[in-house]
């Protein structure tokens, strides 16, 4: 059950006192309307905690959605189970590694993955602009974004992939995250953290920033669909079915939009949390190593219809790279199809970095219900 700190209400049993120090300064800001809730795998970042939902009334807060706007989760039911897969799936990895460039600055040479889930280039973008988010569209990125197969308890395949808005999305943020901290220093406002900078509701600046988040968010939604798509079609050539998913689940966890809550229309942003609505099917990962989960949410109007995005950092990455060890990575990751040959570029990524998902999902019971427990067997990443 969540727990009231100031203007804070956290479900996070699991929290240090810089995280919870940093939500409270964003929920004392003067258009922060209600109180401010942390999801259970809330921890600290840049301007707002991850994890964090806020609303505000005439404002928004550009870094609160972050710099991978749109950034969330997609997960395709599939219609077989183990048997088709077979036990080795190191061949499978390469398929889907050859299929979906990764890590920073990767994509398609000639853009080729433009399709009808591309949602178009907007006409201001410049030519840099344009030509990156055409070759990037159907590319993964770097840090904890993934593609797994996974086993659910009925033995039945998952594929799971978390990705955002690739570079585009996070030069449209980065430019107006700056252009944020400009007009506070003109108009002499300070605030306890620079990176809490917003726009004014009704500026040209907020208008700005509103068209270029939705665009992101749309080339997100897009991106995860792509790439979904062509993870399927190695999935069908390897297994030799046809793949024909159940279900197919696409959300955000990085973005702002209008929502009514408590009675009260306000731009609601979920910073690291998704939406739970009375029925909302979600997916919420672990690390990698760790299991996943679908859900369907319970609509808590406390949590604002929210729950967590995945399991939340315990460790930052630097002190991942200096206190963890490789031959326990190896060990948590053993029996399953990984990037085992860049595993040191990986130790950032360790699920001892992370917090225990199983806890993170008791701390939500109010917030969602479980259908799936996903256990990978497969995990690729970009570097």
């Amino acid at each position: 059950m969540p727990y009231k700190h100031g203007n804070v209400l956290s479900w996070a049993s699991d929290l240090d006192g810089k995280a919870m120090a940093q939500a409270q300064r964003a929920a004392d800001l003067p258009f922060v309307e209600g109180h401010l809730a942390l999801m259970p795998d809330a921890h600290w970042g840049m301007g707002a905690t991850i994890g964090s939902v806020i609303p505000t009334r005439g404002a928004v807060i550009p870094s609160a959605v972050g710099v991978d706007i749109g950034c969330g989760m997609i997960a395709a039911e599939l219609p077989f189970t183990s048997e088709a897969l077979g036990d080795d799936l190191t061949d499978l990895h390469g398929r889907i590694a050859g299929a979906v460039p990764a890590g920073v600055g990767q994509g398609h040479a000639d853009g080729h993955r433009i399709d009808r889930h591309y949602p178009g280039t907007p006409a201001h973008l410049d030519d840099k602009l344009s030509r990156r988010a055409l070759t990037q569209f159907g590319s993964l990125g770097s840090g904890n974004h993934f593609v797994e197969v996974c086993l659910d308890e009925r033995d039945v395949v998952w594929v799971v992939l978390h990705s955002g808005s690739r570079g585009v999305g996070n030069e449209l943020a980065r430019r107006h995250i700056q252009g944020a901290k400009g007009i506070m220093k003109r108009h002499f406002i300070r605030l306890d953290d620079p990176d809490l900078a917003y726009l004014v509701e009704g500026t040209p600046e907020f208008d700005a920033y509103i068209r270029d988040m939705l665009w992101a968010q749309s080339y997100a939604l897009g991106n995860r669909e792509a790439m979904l798509d062509a993870v399927l079609a190695q999935v069908a050539a390897w297994t030799g079915r046809e793949v024909q998913e159940t279900s197919r689940t696409n959300c955000h966890h990085n973005y702002t939009e209008r929502e009514h809550h408590l009675g009260r229309d306000v731009w609601l942003t979920r910073k690291g949390a998704i939406r739970a609505r009375t029925g909302d099917r979600g997916v919420i990962p672990g690390s990698m190593g760790t299991r996943s989960y679908i859900v369907r949410g319970r609509g808590n109007p406390a949590s604002y219809h929210s729950c967590s995005h995945g399991a939340g950092r315990r460790m930052s990455r630097g002190e991942a790279k200096r206190t963890l060890d490789l031959e326990g990575l190896r060990s948590q990751m053993a029996g399953r199809a990984w990037n085992d040959t860049s595993a040191e570029a990986l130790l950032d990524e360790d699920p001892r970095a992370y917090k225990d998902i199983d806890q993170v999902m008791e701390d939500q019971k109010d917030l969602v219900v479980i259908e799936h427990t996903l256990e990978q067997v497969l995990n690729y990443k970009g570097l």
